[in-house]
């Protein structure tokens, strides 16, 4: 009798080989989209049925990208609202009040404010001004830092775990490290980098404000119900090259990795991007997993080769189906080849998890992640041999 994802993934954790290869799949992105378009409730993915949607996909559940802790800023007048309402256009209720998302924090430093802007053509939003502009309001952002506080937040990873069931695992999240956050969500590249290099003695203070803070949430999310835990620093080593990972990320993950493991959790980081110049320097941190690894076409490193990346590492490698492999801008005949030379790789020892680099994106098509499943079925046993510890 075969596996069920839940088994097979808690297997190759422990060291030891699954029947097949795992096949898990982040369908947050697509499953979003649905509710947009009307194709599904709005309350789909926090519903019971969005579990039995991937058990109906054959494609294991681990990720909701959620924090089980609540993070309070005191001491600052916080004003949030949105602009540019489309609501009356077609299509009708997006479940928000407008494309643009605007926060501003007044602190005795200076006042900060950020918006993100939502599209409807990528079902999504990104930041088209951040909290931190430039090294001057680094006092006003180390206030915020100062000033936050965090408190559990459990319930919800509660009930989420129960309808997991034998679906997979459940999976939460610590925060970034202090320089990611920066750098994906409140100041961006080009202002990281100016600060780090022309102010560095202000930018460390930050840097070690921030730390604190997100040490305490990460000790909240340590003692929560989820069985792995996630450092989801969205790595890509064309932005974030050895330099600033030895100087400001290493040491993070490093302690928070320690943690996980201490707690007989199992620790992720989310590297959906280049990875020639970071993958080597993540695997040696000891980290239970690397998520979301895009090999070539679309990414920069040939599924062949990475292993020889990992080394001597015990580090689990996760990936190996871009997104657009699911969609009509691919062939039936390359998905279908695309899918069987990753299982070649992968089959040959049990250190990978077939999975998507990074999300099924919107114009997926559904007969395709469920192709996925049978071909690994049909195609993902182990070889003969095959390396039982990792």
């Amino acid at each position: 009798m075969s596996m069920t994802a839940r088994e097979r993934i808690l297997t190759l954790l422990s060291g030891k080989r699954p029947d097949r290869v795992p096949w898990f799949g982040d369908l947050d992105y697509l499953a979003y989209a649905m509710t947009v378009r009307g194709e599904r409730e709005k309350n789909f993915r926090s519903s019971d049925e969005y579990i039995d949607w991937h058990r109906e996909l054959g494609v294991g559940f681990y990720l909701q990208g959620h924090s089980p802790f609540k993070t309070i800023i005191e001491n600052c007048e916080i004003r949030e609202w949105r602009e540019g309402d489309d609501r009356s256009r077609e299509g009708g209720d997006r479940s928000r009040e407008g494309d643009d998302r605007f926060r501003e924090i007044e602190t005795p430093h200076g006042t900060l404010r950020e918006c993100w802007s939502y599209r409807d053509e990528t079902f999504s939003e990104a930041p088209v001004e951040y909290l931190m502009k430039s090294a001057d309001d680094i006092p006003a952002m180390r206030f915020i830092y100062e000033n936050t506080r965090y408190e559990a937040d459990y319930d919800y990873a509660v009930r989420r775990k129960a309808a997991i069931g034998d679906q997979g695992i459940l999976l939460c999240y610590v925060p970034k490290s202090p320089f990611m956050q920066l750098v994906v969500l409140e100041a961006g590249i080009e202002a990281v980098t100016m600060s780090a290099l022309l102010e560095a003695e202000a930018f460390d203070s930050l840097i070690e404000v921030m730390d604190d803070a997100h040490c305490r949430a990460a000790e909240i999310a340590l003692n929560s119900t989820a069985e792995a835990l996630m450092i989801p620093e969205n790595l890509s080593a064309e932005m974030i090259g050895p330099r600033f990972f030895e100087q400001y990320m290493r040491g993070y993950q490093e302690k928070w990795i320690g943690k996980i493991r201490d707690a007989g959790k199992y620790s992720f980081i989310h590297m959906d991007g280049s990875l020639k110049g970071l993958l080597k320097e993540e695997c040696s941190t000891g980290i239970s997993v690397l998520e979301a690894l895009t090999p070539d076409p679309v990414g920069d490193v040939a599924i062949e080769d990475f292993a020889e990346y990992a080394g001597d590492s015990k580090s689990v490698l996760w990936g190996g189906m871009p997104g657009v492999f699911f969609t009509d801008n691919v062939s039936d005949e390359d998905f279908e080849a695309h899918t069987r030379r990753m299982l070649d790789v992968m089959k040959r020892e049990p250190r990978y998890v077939l999975g998507v680099a990074d999300q099924v994106p919107p114009d997926a098509m559904l007969s395709r992640v469920k192709r996925v499943a049978e071909i690994v079925e049909e195609y993902g046993a182990y070889e003969a041999l095959g390396r039982e510890k990792i």
